[in-house]
């Protein structure tokens, strides 16, 4: 009886213990970032009908969550992305409550029936999902607690705590809010998502959540070289032995050896097609530029004040104005007012940006103030913008 009480009906060791929660904790990772991620909320890939029973039976047992629910909740949160409307944004929530509590926004937010109706099309409408998987959340977890117990004993029901906060934390926690927070960007996009790391492994790839944000309907979540996203793996492998189709991948740039003196239609469409790392290498341009003549700046600084605002310099630099708050505004207005290089940089992002916002323009009228920025560019004697001005005419369709 004792032996049972401590090892179940498979008398596993410690060690063996530790294996299977890591085995078992990963297939959930997988399953929500192949199945109801990748899958069901972005439609990059599709999932042979088996496979699909398979993780949505498995996400029932280890999280109690559905498929429709969870597709519904996270499409809401991109198409109200850092807005009082996102179920889980730390920008407008903070972090400490995404993180702390971001299942219990999931849980409100899937209570919430007009984010259904609105948001869950193309979801799993049969009978198992309606009667079982959202009719019965907490049989399922409970279901694998005593199964827990006959297999492992007490230490099963250590075991089954570790699965049900795995997700809460690595996903709802990590991902919904370190993910909004701190890491780095390869793309400027318009919200706050950053990459927390270029391996993602633990999270099954959702590490690279920049690059998520940034073509949130490719399969594939890894941009740089240098970049491992898991998930892919298992994808490839799913397709490999007939389970999976790759609907979509997004599309690295391309540039062509040589730029252009007299660009053409087919530049205009790929800087509008690869916009956010436009804008990310100009961001990195400006803090370049920055650099190169902090010292000075620094010497001029007339006051506590000005000094103040150019240790924000970085900041102030590396975010687009659009999402700068009014007083990251005046401040960045007061850092260009001590140089006319960073004003000169700051206006040109500014009218760069226009170029593919203004959505009268023709494509002809793009390709004219495209041709008409570079010249500007090039003749500014700013070698960040030169050197931008050439980047931007190589890029190739």
């Amino acid at each position: 009886m004792i032996d049972f009480l401590t090892s179940g009906l498979t008398g596993a060791s410690w060690g063996e213990m530790v294996v299977y929660t890591l085995v078992v904790t990963h297939i959930t990772i997988v399953a929500v970032t192949v199945y109801l991620h990748r899958c069901q909320a972005h439609r990059a890939l599709e999932v042979h009908p088996a496979l699909a029973h398979f993780f949505r039976a498995w996400l029932w047992l280890t999280t109690g969550m559905s498929t429709r629910a969870w597709a519904a909740i996270h499409r809401k949160h991109h198409a109200k992305c850092e807005t009082p409307d996102d179920p889980h944004s730390p920008q407008t929530r903070g972090l400490k409550k995404v993180f702390w509590e971001g299942a219990e926004l999931y849980r409100a937010e899937a209570k919430n029936k007009e984010t259904l109706a609105k948001y869950s099309h193309g979801t799993p409408s049969d009978w198992l999902e309606f009667n079982v998987y959202e009719k019965f959340p907490w049989q399922g977890v409970g279901f694998t607690l005593v199964l827990s117990f006959i297999l492992f004993g007490f230490p099963g029901v250590s075991i089954w705590g570790v699965q049900m906060l795995w997700i809460p934390v690595l996903a709802a926690g990590v991902i919904n809010g370190i993910g909004h927070f701190w890491g780095y960007r390869n793309f400027d996009c318009p919200d706050a998502s950053r990459n927390i790391s270029p391996f993602g492994i633990l999270i099954g790839g959702e590490e690279l959540h920049n690059n998520h944000h940034t073509h949130a309907t490719s399969a594939k979540l890894s941009s740089k070289w240098y970049e491992f996203d898991i998930g892919w793996m298992y994808i490839r492998i799913f397709s490999a032995l007939g389970l999976a189709k790759v609907k979509k991948v997004a599309e690295a740039p391309r540039f062509s050896p040589d730029g252009k003196k007299a660009l053409d239609l087919a530049t205009v469409q790929a800087v509008v097609n690869h916009r956010y790392d436009v804008m990310a290498r100009y961001a990195s341009s400006m803090r370049k530029a920055f650099r190169s003549e902090a010292a000075l700046l620094k010497q001029r600084a007339r006051n506590a004040q000005e000094r103040s605002v150019l240790t924000k310099a970085k900041k102030l630099l590396s975010i687009d104005e659009v999402k700068l708050t009014e007083q990251q505004q005046a401040e960045l207005a007061q850092l260009c007012a001590q140089s006319k290089m960073l004003n000169t940089l700051v206006e040109m992002r500014r009218e760069l940006r226009a170029i593919w916002e203004k959505t009268n323009l023709s494509r002809e009228q793009m390709l004219a103030q495209l041709q008409a920025w570079c010249e500007r560019a090039e003749q500014s004697g700013i070698r960040w913008l030169e050197d931008m001005s050439i980047r931007i005419r190589r890029y190739a369709a």
